[in-house]
């Protein structure tokens, strides 16, 4: 279950200072809040913000090496020198080369262009520059979004008597390469140092064509956008323009690669057209992505645009493959430590980092996924906020034959025979480094309630582009029983009202029956406000719905309901233990383990019994995570799958309704008490004639909605769930558009009814 944290909490001082600069300018003191969070804590910084404009570009010349690059290019113009431009295979090295390659034909300089291709590695290398040489023979070599870490392939360079010019983005190495280099990283009089390849290689557009190289920002925004770099300072100002450039003036590329008009985001860029580049490089046709952002030619991009989305649609096929291959691997071995580590023989290495993102955010935890080429594994690693996976690799070097990346993202280069002694010293180091609580899954909030809906929605929208370092802020509200229904017949989108606020929740269905229980819950949403054939409309978008597993009463009832129908389950292979043993055993696993361990009950009063669980999450009706954390389940559907845990723990039943793999199940003597219910033929009837005659007014979709609905005098709610179930099963009543349905002249016997058997062998036995 996830965790809700705050994004800032202030002093009072802090407090008021918010409220001051809301006044000034013209703010909520929410939003001004959220703006002052994020360092943005002046007025001029706020007004400078929330109006993003080329007007804020900073002078090229700032940065280190920049005069001395243009100089260079000058004179290779001037003297007429044979120039080629050396790339990098993703999105971002590809928008970089498009844009110094259509910066330096508008210079006067028609430059060769080189993109290796992913199976050749990442940077420069001796081949790669070998078959610059053979095919073209430059005088200068200029890269973008690589080079900073090519010491010796730049000496190579020199040494075949050409020149050549460094730009880059990427952490400095101990040693740079000995010629001219730009590099916001490098320090010097330029304030900021987040640009992405891309953008550095427009700020050397811009000192060499000046305000000509703006034309060129739709190329910089998508590859900022696309490299994950902070969306604040002059990136903002950069995607805030390319976003304007796309949606009033597209190029052809933009728009076959968008297909039907779009509104133009900054998540339009990373969600449709970067994996599109992306996807040719992970496809080994990373060429194909540079021609379409540099031909003129229409029709020839319009084909190029069809073979990069079929690339993407391979690539999303390819994708799943190997994510289902690593999840029956994960099913196979258990996922109980800090660390999630598997290798495949035939996985596509452009496709692991990819499937280990989506891992690690499924386990919570840090996820490689290693690809096999002879006794040599090449994997990519990803974690999850908080979690320094570079740090930990760095501990564990012994074991890695090379590695390199960031905190959040790495590749790695292990030995067959180091692989399982790098998993055991990354997840000892994991362990001893960071808290469970690191390990949990956090949803960040900035803010709570509905006051002034209208009004912030309008100011959220004025801090797009959003994106890494700039996040769309998520919001939250507290409550009660929702009466949430699918916006449609068949639906699988949500829609209710909080507060006279309305939400959209879509893929919400598998949440209907939480938001429609009485147990206490927080909705996390995010504004949206959009315009259709004139008409305003403003409403929460929910981004998902947090729950207080052991709160609420009504929810009892819908637990008895789950618990009748799994009494037909069968008991399968189970360890029988005194409560006492088995209130150690919980005890002792949970202190050994975060991961591994569920313990399933019907009946609240049973968790109780059982002091080690009152430290664990409690899911309602199915897990909300598939992490394999220690969880208490309460009432279970019969669909759950229970396969990924190590142990089961029945607290208060003897049937397992749904799927436990390979765990071990436990289970205490006592099975919970049916003694109270009346099973007797004659009173079943009579509650039957009951329920017939007060039909309309029975409304609800499940036995326990339908009971608190009618609440017939003498009749206690988990009688009339049970009689409810049993007529049912017997096809004597249906639910069917919210409301129970009465069927006449039906004949049957009670004896066919499996919940009925059930409680009757219980009862007797």
């Amino acid at each position: 279950m996830k965790k809700l944290v705050r994004e800032f909490e202030f002093s009072p001082e802090q407090l008021h200072t918010v409220k001051c600069l809301a006044e000034e300018v013209s703010l909520t003191e929410t939003t001004a809040g959220i703006l002052f969070s994020r360092g943005i804590d002046t007025a001029e910084k706020i007004r400078s913000f929330l109006a993003p404009s080329k007007a804020h570009y900073l002078s090229p010349f700032l940065l280190k090496g920049m005069k001395e690059a243009k100089d260079l290019l000058t004179r290779a113009r001037d003297e007429e020198w044979r120039v080629a431009v050396f790339g990098d295979y993703d999105a971002d090295g590809i928008g970089a080369s498009a844009i110094l390659s259509r910066a330096l034909e508008r210079f006067g300089i028609r430059a060769y262009l080189f993109v290796p291709e992913r199976a050749d590695g990442y940077g420069m290398s001796i081949p790669a520059i070998d078959g610059i040489f053979d095919e073209f023979l430059p005088d200068l070599i200029v890269t973008v979004d690589c080079g900073i870490s090519n010491r010796k392939e730049v000496e190579y360079i020199k040494e075949q008597g050409a020149f050549c010019i460094v730009t880059d983005h990427h952490e400095l190495p101990d040693e740079l390469p000995d010629c001219i280099v730009v590099n916001p990283k490098l320090g010097g009089d330029y304030p900021y140092d987040n640009l992405a390849g891309a953008g550095v290689a427009f700020k050397l557009a811009q000192a060499l064509i000046g305000e000509e190289a703006y034309d060129l920002v739709d190329f910089a925004a998508l590859s900022t956008v696309a490299d994950s770099v902070p969306l604040t300072g002059e990136n903002r100002d950069i995607v805030a323009e390319g976003l304007k450039k796309i949606s009033s003036d597209p190029r052809p590329a933009f728009s076959a690669l968008l297909g039907k008009p779009v509104e133009v985001t900054a998540q339009t860029l990373a969600f449709t057209i970067a994996p599109r580049i992306n996807a040719a490089g992970r496809m080994g046709d990373a060429r194909s992505a540079l021609r379409l952002f540099t031909s003129e030619d229409v029709e020839e991009i319009e084909a190029l645009a069809a073979r990069l989305n079929a690339y993407n649609t391979e690539r999303q096929k390819n994708c799943d493959e190997v994510y289902v291959q690593a999840e029956s691997e994960i099913a196979e071995e258990g996922a109980f430590g800090r660390v999630v580590m598997l290798a495949g023989e035939d996985w596509n290495a452009g496709f692991v980092g990819i499937v280990a993102a989506r891992l690690a955010e499924e386990f919570s935890r840090p996820a490689l996924l290693f690809v096999r080429r002879g006794e040599m594994l090449k994997g990519s690693a990803r974690s999850i906020a908080g979690v320094n996976i570079f740090e930990a690799l760095k501990h564990c070097s012994e074991h890695i034959t090379e590695f390199g990346g960031h905190a959040q993202a790495a590749g790695v280069n292990v030995t067959e025979e180091n692989f399982p002694r790098l998993k055991a010293a990354l997840d000892e180091y994991l362990t001893a480094r960071y808290t469970r609580e690191d390990f949990l899954p956090t949803v960040v909030v900035s803010g709570e309630g509905t006051e002034n809906f209208r009004t912030i929605a309008h100011e959220i929208d004025r801090l797009e582009p959003c994106g890494i370092g700039n996040r769309r802020p998520l919001f939250c509200v507290r409550a009660g029983k929702v009466s949430a229904e699918p916006i449609k017949p068949l639906s699988p989108h949500l829609s209710f009202s909080l507060d006279g606020v309305d939400f959209m929740y879509f893929n919400g269905l598998k949440d209907l029956d939480i938001l429609q229980s009485d147990l206490e819950k927080t909705v996390v949403f995010e504004y949206n406000v959009s315009t259709f054939r004139g008409k305003e409309s403003v409403k929460g978008f929910v981004r998902c719905v947090l729950y207080d597993g052991r709160s609420g009463n009504e929810v009892e009832l819908d637990a008895f309901e789950r618990r009748l129908r799994a009494l037909d389950a069968p008991f399968g292979e189970a360890e029988i233990l005194p409560e006492e043993e088995l209130s150690r055993r919980i005890e002792e696993w949970t202190e050994a383990c975060p991961y591994g361990l569920v313990a399933v009950a019907y009946d609240r009063s049973t968790l109780g019994r059982y002091p080690a669980l009152k430290a664990l999450p409690t899911d309602v009706f199915r897990l909300t995570s598939g992490s394999a954390a220690n969880t208490v389940l309460y009432a279970p559907d019969r669909e759950c799958d229970l396969s990924g845990f190590r142990e089961i723990v029945l607290l208060d039943s003897h049937t397992i309704p749904f799927k436990k793999g390979k765990a071990a199940v436990y289970a205490t003597e006592e099975e919970g008490d049916f003694s109270a219910l009346n099973a007797e033929r004659e009173g079943l009837l009579s509650l039957f004639s009951a329920i017939r005659r007060a039909e309309g007014e029975a409304t609800g979709m499940t036995c326990a909605s339908a009971a608190r609905a009618l609440r017939i005098r003498g009749v206690s709610d988990r009688q009339l769930v049970f009689a409810l179930a049993v007529f049912e099963e017997l096809g004597l009543i249906a639910f069917a558009d919210g409301r129970l349905r009465v069927s006449r002249g039906i004949h049957t016997e009670l004896a066919r009814s499996a919940i009925y058997s059930a409680v009757l062998r219980r009862k007797e036995g």
